[in-house]
């Protein structure tokens, strides 16, 4: 049986012994190792890629770039180390002085053979076992937020977003093939900026490249969805001693459904639509048309719509993100964040002066995370210590409760290492902390005809209550505090 092995590949096949005998060199194992690893993990991703490819967009990246560059790096790897050999014998004049026959018991043959098997063996046990763990975690949020950390600031905003149980790719990349090929060649980019430290810092909003949110909003909030009247209290806390709780309350009409009233009737109603023109960052809207259910349609233009710089501003037809902009990535400015902070007791609101105090902290700036993180609790601390020493005395546990929450408020909205800074992401829903509506309901906007876009508080809302610190609805209400 020997005999007949040696005579099958050394006779006809006979070329076979010098590769053999070449490719026993580590650089060339090293090589043989890569591709039967690239080649085993094709086979196991192909099956799920070819299935499911659309609702796994980040399995491009193990599929597309990954296994290849294995690949045709052990496919390099093995000539090298083979050309590395055959010089060196070459030099020692020792080059094919006796090739061995291919039979098994050839040393050389045995340990390619046997490397080969043993890590397509170790190869499939691994990759039957990872290959469905690998491609979920690489759809994971985690993934897409903590892999990388040009994310920090958005998946930090996301873990607290009504959307935490939503992945990323579903409002990121969408379903559908053009929008798997067009993700994986922004990805591509995207891996090369992030590779050479060529990214912008902050990352830019608004991300110009989102589909459009009927395609991926509207697959769970659908326009034709009645929302009716909600109820909706604000807390803001006054910079005196007492941090003086006043509340506003508003029943917000929300509309919607086949009525044509209300912020969701009169702006996503069916048969409405709405264009606009407005500058990069969607701050400035100087044109609007407005086209009615019956199909009747109005332009209003404000002074900054001139024939001369309208080919400056990026046309769209308005949907959700427009005034929803942050739905999952909300930063607030120090006022609202510090509110929020106080009234969930983060910050402890019967602490004289904490809303003063509290502001003028967190104002002030950090050259980074680790300054931060020294500098605000003890700042915080220092001044009940100094200025109230009566209070630190006897409250000391929740001075220092408050000064870790006060951190706490600090770093979920600023990140220097991204040049994310109180403000740099605008929320563009109501038009307290930034224009949001009054982008376009500023009364500025006309028409030809002398029409203007309405202004008018109570079409979207009814103030309750404005600033008061017992409003009366509440009580009648039974929401007491």
């Amino acid at each position: 049986m020997a005999e007949e092995t040696s005579k099958t590949f050394g006779g006809e096949q006979g070329w076979l012994k010098p590769f053999v005998h070449l490719a026993d060199n580590l650089i060339s194992k090293i090589g043989f190792v890569l591709l039967t690893t690239a080649g085993v993990a094709w086979l196991f991703v192909l099956p799920v890629e070819t299935r499911e490819g659309a609702s796994h967009p980040y399995l491009g990246i193990l599929f597309f770039l990954i296994l290849p560059a294995m690949f045709f790096l052990g496919l390099a790897l093995v000539p090298l180390g083979m050309f590395r050999k055959l010089r060196r014998e070459r030099k020692t004049g020792t080059l094919f002085q006796r090739l061995p026959p291919l039979a098994w018991s050839n040393p050389e043959l045995r340990r390619l053979v046997k490397l080969i098997g043993i890590a397509t063996i170790a190869n499939i046990v691994i990759g039957g076992y990872y290959t469905h763990a690998t491609v979920s975690y690489m759809d994971s949020a985690g993934f897409c937020g903590t892999a990388c950390h040009v994310m920090t600031p958005e998946y930090t905003a996301y873990v607290e977003s009504p959307h935490v149980n939503v992945p990323c790719v579903e409002c990121h990349v969408g379903a559908g093939t053009q929008a798997y090929i067009q993700s994986k060649w922004r990805g591509v980019g995207q891996l090369v900026a992030v590779t050479f430290n060529t990214y912008e810092k902050p990352i830019p909003t608004p991300v110009h490249t989102l589909r459009p949110a009927r395609e991926t909003c509207e697959q769970c909030h659908w326009p034709q969805k009645f929302g009716g009247y909600r109820l909706r209290v604000w807390d803001k806390f006054a910079e005196d001693e007492q941090n003086t709780n006043a509340k506003t309350v508003l029943v917000m009409r929300i509309g919607g459904g086949s009525m044509t009233t209300g912020i969701h009737g009169f702006h996503v109603a069916p048969g409405i639509n709405i264009e606009y023109a407005a500058d990069p960052k969607r701050q400035t809207i100087p044109w609007v048309r407005y086209t009615s259910a019956e199909g009747k349609s109005v332009e209003y233009a404000s002074e900054e719509w001139t024939p001369e710089n309208q080919a400056s501003f990026e046309r769209r037809t308005m949907d959700c993100l427009d005034c929803h902009t942050r739905p999952s990535h909300q930063f607030f400015v120090p006022e609202r964040a510090l509110d929020i902070a106080l009234s969930t007791r983060v910050v402890d609101a019967s602490l004289p002066w904490a809303k003063k105090k509290g502001l003028e902290i967190l104002r002030a700036s950090y050259a980074s995370t680790e300054e931060a993180d020294a500098r605000i609790p003890e700042a915080f601390r220092e001044f009940y210590r100094n200025e109230h020493a009566d209070v630190f005395k006897e409250r000391e546990q929740a001075v220092e409760k408050s000064a870790q929450g006060l951190l706490s408020v600090w770093r979920r909205n600023v990140f220097p290492e991204m040049n994310v800074t109180w403000g740099v992401y605008p929320d563009q829903i109501g038009h307290t902390d930034f224009p949001g509506c009054f982008r376009c309901h500023d009364e500025m906007h006309t028409s030809s005809d002398g029409q203007v876009i309405s202004q008018d508080c109570s079409a979207c809302h009814e103030v309750v209550a404005l600033e008061e610190t017992k409003p009366e609805i509440l009580g009648k209400l039974g929401i007491h505090e």
